[in-house]
């Protein structure tokens, strides 16, 4: 199938390079001359582990272009995967979905399927579609909503073999041609209307951040009692019911999805007269969980000037170099405000954060070991396997005052009690070894 995709991000650029590994000829489009010509040399503008490798494996076949008229005019299928942004109010931007839509009514000469795989709010489809079928050659467009569950950092492997393909269509040509497209994908696939595809994207999201946020605070009164949460959760995920994934208490989720998509999901309820009091609350929890960390290391500093802070990630996750809503973010202001002098690592993350946060006090460093040298405390915000694998024994020999704050959990409670380091974890007990 001849296929073009609206949009080089996450989604997008992964949707199409994975299309393209199946033998579709596929034109990714996107306004940035220069992030089109890197792409045309084989190199990827976001960090995803196997992508660039697939897209210098299928460069015969897979383009590039800010040409968008060219690329719509004879596609088969045209997939809008821009971005829908969060607005002041909580709600999706819709801008760029709409902008793309009118891009395309203007731009084909057959009929075609347009789907729509960007995040969007229920109904969205709908206004899309009128859109589209408001072209000037009065052609038949055919609209579909096909969600994505992709994780970033796993983002290859979630497409090529997806936990489920949804196909929201409302008439026979849409699903034949969607189906044709899917044909060779290794994964279920569920056929339904247009808003229940929409909805299932939504509710999906938001029941893991409802997850995660739950097990945020079970974690905050495991502190409080004396029981520790990595021992409940084990407890929990083995019954069937519940599951053992996203039982890992931390400070908090971030990234594309989980803080716009709850937000925008509570405010489309609250509009419509239904407000889910259970998004509301997770999106409190996680916002008050960032700064978990910093608050308890108020009662060994009450304040942080002069200090010297070590920081280990910066992104919101590993395997990624996105810092959407990082922890990060919203601490390392904090210290910088109190006068302290931070000194950071992050494997993939660090020219992003530099854009975000530009600061003559942080210290870049190239190694875990460097940022420890000499400080009097030190944060852990991501749990990359640089850190979890670091000998303990090194926080005690190259730090002036060992005391460890893990905003991960990246230790087991057993080695943090053989090493000679002031440790806090999240929902765990307190352990000071440095006598």
């Amino acid at each position: 199938m001849k296929i073009a995709v609206a949009g080089t991000g996450y989604v997008g650029l992964v949707t199409g390079v994975c299309l393209a590994e199946h033998g579709h000829t596929v034109t990714c489009v996107d306004v940035d001359e220069n992030k089109v010509k890197m792409m045309e040399s084989g190199k990827s503008p976001i960090y995803e582990p196997g992508l660039e490798e697939l897209m210098v494996k299928n460069m015969d076949h897979l383009y590039f272009t800010t040409d968008y008229q060219k690329a719509y005019v004879d596609a088969d299928v045209i997939i809008i995967a821009v971005g829908t942004p969060e607005k002041k109010d909580g709600s999706a931007n819709l801008a760029f979905v709409f902008g793309v839509a009118a891009q395309i009514a203007a731009s084909i000469s057959k009929e075609c399927v347009v789907i729509v795989k960007s995040t969007v709010p229920i109904g969205t489809n709908d206004e899309v579609e009128r859109i589209l079928n408001e072209n000037p050659k009065e052609l038949k467009v055919h609209v579909a909503s096909n969600p994505e569950f992709l994780a970033q950092g796993t983002a290859v492997p979630d497409t090529m073999h997806a936990s489920r393909i949804v196909l929201g269509v409302n008439d026979d040509f849409a699903k034949e041609k969607l189906q044709e497209m899917y044909k060779d994908f290794d994964a279920p696939v569920m056929t339904c209307n247009r808003r229940s595809a929409e909805m299932i994207k939504y509710a999906s999201n938001d029941f893991l951040a409802l997850k995660i946020s739950y097990m945020n605070e079970i974690a905050n009164l495991c502190e409080a009692i004396g029981a520790d949460v990595e021992e409940v959760a084990k407890g929990m995920g083995f019954d069937e019911r519940i599951g053992n994934r996203f039982l890992h208490a931390g400070i908090g989720y971030g990234g594309s999805c989980f803080p716009k998509d709850t937000k925008a999901l509570h405010y489309l309820s609250a509009q419509n007269g239904c407000e889910m009091m259970t998004v509301k609350a997770a999106i409190e929890v996680n916002a008050n969980q960032k700064y978990k960390l910093s608050k308890k290391a108020r009662k060994y500093y009450p304040d942080y000037n002069g200090l010297t802070i070590a920081v280990l990630g910066l992104t919101f996750k590993p395997g990624t170099d996105d810092l959407r809503e990082a922890p990060s973010l919203v601490n390392v202001p904090v210290f910088l405000e109190d006068g302290a002098n931070v000194k950071a690592w992050d494997p993939v993350g660090v020219e992003n954060f530099k854009k975000r946060i530009p600061d003559e006090h942080i210290t870049y460093c190239d190694t875990v070991e460097e940022t420890l040298k000499d400080a009097d405390i030190c944060f852990i915000f991501t749990e990359w396997k640089e850190v979890k694998e670091l000998d303990l024994n090194k926080y005690a020999e190259l730090m002036k005052t060992p005391i460890v704050m893990d905003g991960r959990n990246c230790y087991k409670m057993s080695d943090v009690k053989n090493a000679k380091i002031l440790y806090e974890s999240i929902g765990r007990e307190i352990v000071d070894n440095r006598q």
